[in-house]
């Protein structure tokens, strides 16, 4: 542990209550400093660095150190999918659940007409539905399975094909994995290690390979880093590319919307803004002029699909509509969406003091996930780099882990039940409670957040007196509008003023003290 950071630590600090009120100023900082978890972990490397430990001279640099633990985690995954590699996928709908090792990557090989060699978006999938006669996945998701499809071998039968389509699939989304864990590392300068988060995170070995969403994940990562490096026109260009692989990032627009308002960045937005569409318009173009009904499908799909595994909408529906559908479905969620989102607004341009990026964007994905209709397993992993940089406290994040794994074998063990004759796993009652978890879960991740953006002394990256590491342009930058009692930073101050042990709230509240005549 020793050697895993890239600066130097002041040798005249020591252990003791000094440490409690934040880390030290212009330095890398070290989790096992000044998060007690991190601290007890830490003793399977020997224990946190002493005073006198000379940090940043190994090869073993932050983004070498997280991709080697990602990977380590990536594999485990695999390893946890080998009972559906074998057998589950192939003999018997039940084992994939009983096993909780289902993935959509082998079945979707034949099912959407890779097997075939098909087109995804020109080609009609045989046997498709009237609402799914085209691939119903993003173009930039849908290129990066052609590419594995084309890297497949074409010899032998489908069973051995299947396989080796998940297992081009395992190879290129690791990459993704890699490409999102140091990218998150890069977001917040001086906190590289809250990445670890995101490589150790027990449900992105079990959701890495359910699906195609790493690749939208590692895209974000890359936009939050750039914006992070004062690079609006890459971060929306990055933006843009993550959106036409997955529709959650384009939310990541809505908070630099806000944030750019309260403190005067319009040119920098506008920038962001328009590297988003542009590149998002890039990639989608041309199936749009190729083939409109193929490039639709995806949204068409999206808007007459039900409610689904995972949401609390299924509970209303099995449980208090007694298995009706819900009316004006789409509506409600839209309105919920809405408010969550002019809510979290609100909270942006009144806060005592501007939340950080990480944080105003952790809060709109998840709002997102809560009203949403569906809630696959793997879509954990949109939220996990955006709780790294939001919240960076072990316990807070386990919490919310263990939340996420449990719901993960209950939705499995409820498939089982209801697929088999024997009734295998939980009944309904049951799958019920698992999605209550993970509701609260994630609810209790949120609620540190905005406690953390109503209390800034008591938010982990604050503690220093720093503004926004992640805010690249907005990081330091004085407020130019703000809504209520918020007074928020004036052109002279800066957020050194804040530093622990100052009264944050009474600051904002009442101002500096007037100076003498």
């Amino acid at each position: 542990m020793c050697a895993m950071t890239s600066s130097l630590r002041d040798e005249t600090s020591a252990p003791g209550p000094a440490q409690a009120a934040g880390p030290l100023p212009n330095t890398v900082v070290v989790p096992a400093d000044e998060d007690p978890v991190a601290e007890a972990g830490s003793e399977l490397l020997g224990g946190p660095p002493g005073r006198r430990a000379l940090l940043g001279v190994s090869w073993w640099t932050p983004a070498r150190f997280l991709a080697l633990a990602v990977i380590v985690t990536y594999v485990l995954g695999l390893f946890q999918k080998a009972p559906c590699y074998t057998d589950g996928w192939f003999h018997g709908a039940t084992t994939q659940y009983t096993k909780a090792c289902y993935s959509d990557i082998p079945h979707l090989f034949s099912g959407r007409g890779f097997a075939d060699g098909l087109h995804p978006y020109l080609d009609p999938i045989p046997q498709g539905s009237p609402d799914m006669q085209f691939l119903e996945y993003p173009v930039l998701t849908g290129l990066f399975m052609q590419i594995a499809a084309w890297l497949t071998t074409r010899t032998g039968d489908i069973m051995s094909r299947e396989q080796w389509f998940w297992m081009v699939n395992a190879g290129m989304l690791m990459i993704c994995a890699v490409v999102a864990v140091v990218a998150t590392s890069r977001a917040q300068r001086r906190r590289p290690w809250d990445a670890l988060l995101f490589a150790l995170a027990p449900a992105l070995a079990l959701n890495a390979t359910i699906n195609w969403d790493l690749l939208a994940v590692a895209l974000a990562a890359v936009a939050m880093a750039y914006w992070s490096g004062s690079k609006p026109v890459w971060a929306g260009v990055f933006i843009g590319l993550a959106t036409a692989a997955k529709l959650y990032p384009a939310l990541l627009l809505g908070p630099l919307l806000i944030l750019c308002l309260r403190a005067g960045k319009w040119r920098e937005f506008g920038l962001a803004f328009g590297g988003a569409v542009g590149a998002w318009l890039l990639v989608d173009l041309p199936i749009m002029l190729a083939n409109w009904k193929g490039w639709l499908t995806f949204y068409s799909f999206s808007q007459t699909r039900k409610e689904d595994f995972g949401s609390f909408w299924l509970i209303l529906m099995q449980g208090v509509n007694k298995g009706k559908n819900l009316e004006s479905l789409n509506t409600w969620i839209a309105g919920l969406l809405v408010v969550s989102c002019l809510a979290i607004g609100w909270l942006g341009v009144s806060a005592a003091r501007r939340p950080r990026f990480a944080q105003l964007a952790f809060l709109v994905v998840a709002a997102f996930v809560l009203t949403n209709k569906v809630y696959s397993p793997q879509y954990v992993l949109w939220l996990i780099p955006l709780a790294a940089l939001a919240r960076p406290r072990w316990r807070d994040f386990l919490i919310w882990q263990a939340c996420e794994v449990l719901y993960f074998l209950g939705v499995w063990s409820y498939l089982a039940n209801i697929s088999d004759s024997k009734h295998h796993g939980i009944d309904q009652d049951w799958y019920h409670f698992a999605i209550a978890l993970h509701l609260v879960g994630t609810l209790y991740l949120c609620y540190v957040v905005v406690r953390d953006i109503l209390h800034p002394e008591r938010d982990p990256v604050r503690w220093d007196g720093s503004d926004d590491p992640s805010g690249g342009v907005l990081d330091g930058a004085p407020d130019r509008f703000v809504l209520g009692t918020a007074r928020g930073l004036r052109e002279e101050e800066s957020y050194a003023d804040y530093a622990p042990g100052a009264d944050w709230l009474a600051k904002a509240d009442t101002g500096p003290e007037p100076k003498a005549e």
